[in-house]
């Protein structure tokens, strides 16, 4: 049978996939990106590393949108009936803060060039320049930005880290298909 691009009753489509899994590579990309641009001797190098997070960041920004918009046409899969009362209540909560998350920190990352005294344009992949968000510029605004993306970019990381910790635990030990069905794609005919 042809795989599905849409969601079915059992199985994620291949847009869910592809979005799910591109989205969680640039972020935990971004995350790494992050870590070392703040850490490199070289100014240039640095400078260099902070427009390529930048570009991911304003791509990341836009598929988590695109993938917002195709959760909410397109429904999840129910859980196995297996999974219990508790985490069948906390798995969309979960979810719900994966999404807050992946939108708040490309947001908080724009506010905090747009507040930058420093006034260097983001350019995208070298495409166009971004406009800034309308936010006065101070050192002090820089200064909480900056603060507010740190923070959000290590809480999007615990979320994650226990989002794959949840996937892996259904995998290896209770072995329901959960992680499976975003793996394999459904099929037209399911």
């Amino acid at each position: 049978m042809q795989a599905s691009i849409t969601n079915t009753a059992t199985r994620y489509g291949w847009v869910t996939i592809v979005l799910h899994w591109l989205i969680g590579i640039i972020f935990i990309g971004q995350f790494m990106l992050g870590f070392v641009m703040v850490r490199t001797p070289s100014q240039r190098t640095a400078f260099e590393l902070i427009q390529l997070h930048k570009s991911l960041g304003f791509l990341l920004l836009g598929l988590i949108i695109l993938r917002i918009a195709w959760r909410l046409g397109n429904a999840a899969p129910p859980l196995p009936p297996s999974v219990g009362a508790l985490e069948c209540r906390s798995a969309p909560l979960a979810h719900l803060a994966l999404y807050a998350f992946q939108v708040a920190l490309p947001l908080s990352g724009w506010a905090l060039v747009s507040v930058s005294t420093l006034e260097i344009p983001s350019m995208p992949f070298n495409l166009f320049v971004m406009p800034n968000l309308p936010l006065a510029e101070s050192d002090a605004a820089e200064s909480f930005w900056t603060s507010a993306h740190w923070y959000l970019a290590y809480a999007g990381a615990a979320l994650v880290a226990l989002h794959v910790a949840a996937a892996l635990r259904h995998h290896f030990l209770l072995r329901d298909g959960v992680l499976a069905r975003m793996i394999t794609p459904s099929s037209a005919g399911e």
